[in-house]
């Protein structure tokens, strides 16, 4: 059935694609997002035009500490809140400050909210960084979390907030908890982004660590097929994994965007980051059993495609942007 669904975080990366499939099933979608300067406010400008072209799409534009959200909030069914302060590296330091205000007061605000006008289901954008670093494998919800990062520590009291508000006010609300989430549309300090950048301009690119780390990378549309089945879930499980099934070493990437690419790429390797995990790997079945959730798409079509996008971008906007 056709609803109203607020989705924040509408410019983003997944948040674009999102408000795009939801609209083309039919919902009413009003979009919020601050448009902030993490990176260039003109690549969240072209992700979100194909949906504000659309008659049933509305775009709020702030900051989810300060707007009216009574007014942004009117009529929805659901909410997916996919607004937050990403990056594990600059969440450190002096830098932390935007991770409180847009992952957890937001988070907060937004749940009160909801809270007071009731009769809304929440769809949390959760994180792989809240298992951090563990030898438990693959990582299952009911595993402890212990992130690596201030961002993971960010991301997972923005669950327990969402999961609170459901427990103790009635709030339907899942959390989905993504794991490395890449193809087009992806955020500029994303490796993927990165590597492929680095390989079109001819430039080094620089791996942190050893190449061998591995992750459980998801498309972003196979990331988007689960939110909307999370949006349409009326059963009583709260938080689950979403992987794509393609948990490989970084080392395997670069082998596979180099093919991609067809050209030798100029690898280096640095210093481990703090707040890296060493390997992720998403056991997906209780999304599988609730949700439907299948991911459908290969690692080596998932680049490609991001390749294509991200060579496109830079055609159209120049070097400078980022």
């Amino acid at each position: 059935m056709a609803t109203r669904v607020v989705v924040t975080g509408a410019a983003g990366f997944i948040g674009s694609h999102l408000c795009e499939d939801l609209l083309a099933r039919g919902h009413d979608v009003v979009g919020i997002d601050a448009f902030t300067d993490y990176y260039d406010p003109r690549i969240k400008r072209e992700n979100v035009a194909r949906a504000a072209a659309s008659p049933g799409f509305r775009l709020v534009e702030g900051s989810l500490t300060s707007l009216d959200l009574t007014a942004a909030l009117d009529g929805a069914a659901t909410v997916v809140h996919l607004a937050a302060q990403p990056g594990v590296r600059a969440s450190w330091g002096s830098t932390f400050e935007p991770y409180i205000e847009n992952n957890v007061r937001a988070t907060q605000r937004l749940c009160e909210a909801m809270k007071t006008i009731g009769g809304m289901r929440l769809v949390y954008a959760g994180s792989s960084s809240v298992y951090g670093q563990t030898a438990e494998l693959p990582m299952r919800e009911a595993h402890r979390t212990r992130p690596l990062s201030p961002y993971g520590v960010t991301k997972l009291a923005g669950e327990a907030l969402a999961l609170l508000y459901a427990q103790n006010y009635g709030m339907p609300a899942a959390s989905l908890r993504f794991f490395t989430v890449y193809g087009p549309r992806q955020r500029p300090d994303m490796a993927f982004h990165r590597f492929i950048r680095a390989g079109l301009n001819g430039d080094p690119i620089e791996v942190y660590g050893s190449g061998t780390q591995t992750r459980d990378f998801t498309f972003v549309a196979d990331a988007v097929a689960a939110t909307v089945a999370a949006v349409a879930y009326a059963g009583g499980d709260s938080v689950f994994n979403i992987g794509g099934g393609s948990r490989v070493s970084l080392n395997h990437v670069l082998d596979l965007l180099g093919r991609v690419m067809n050209r030798r790429l100029d690898v280096r390797f640095v210093e481990p980051q703090k707040g890296d995990v060493t390997h992720t790997f998403a056991d997906v079945s209780l999304a599988q059993r609730e949700l439907g959730y299948a991911p459908t798409t290969s690692l080596e079509d998932g680049l490609a495609r991001e390749v294509e996008w991200v060579d496109s971008l830079y055609r159209r906007f120049g070097r400078g942007v980022g």
